[in-house]
């Protein structure tokens, strides 16, 4: 299976945690997409058949700057061929933001929404304020990820 993987971040972190995840899919035998500056037309090329966003949150609430024309090129075509693929999405935040805690990734699982993307497991939400090693604390929700892909 071929498993596109979106990231934004502000500071690297987000694309460490989604740079891990990619070796993690890729151990267990999923080939992957992961390039933090693609396009749209970069990823069409892939032929993604599962769908992984490592998002940070800035501002308020908003997506890093680097995912943004990603996400917003998606949003303008919402690409037919991807209604039901599996997806999954891991927030970076920090929760003293309040509402906006994680708000990047709600973005991501909105446009997912938006695409008919199937959510295959509930959103990772990595707390800055908790969270010293945001990969290694992924690692038990991206094994959950492996074995909901092969299902």
């Amino acid at each position: 299976m071929k498993v596109a993987i979106f990231s934004g971040s502000v500071y690297g972190t987000a694309e460490e945690v989604a740079r891990h995840a990619a070796n993690i899919l890729k151990t267990a035998g999923f080939e992957t997409f992961h390039n933090p500056r693609a396009s749209l037309a970069d990823v069409q090329a892939f032929g993604p058949q599962a769908f992984l966003a490592v998002t940070s949150t800035t501002g308020m609430g908003e997506l890093p700057d680097n995912l943004q024309p990603l996400y917003f090129a998606i949003r303008d075509q919402l690409p037919a061929a991807w209604r039901g693929l599996p997806g999954a999405v891991i927030g970076l935040g920090d929760a003293s933001y309040g509402d906006t805690f994680c708000g990047g990734g709600e973005l991501m699982r909105e446009l997912f929404g938006e695409l008919g993307i199937r959510e295959v497991l509930p959103m990772l939400r990595l707390d800055a304020s908790e969270s010293v090693t945001p990969e290694t604390d992924a690692e038990p929700w991206l094994a959950e990820l492996v074995t909901a892909l092969r299902g």
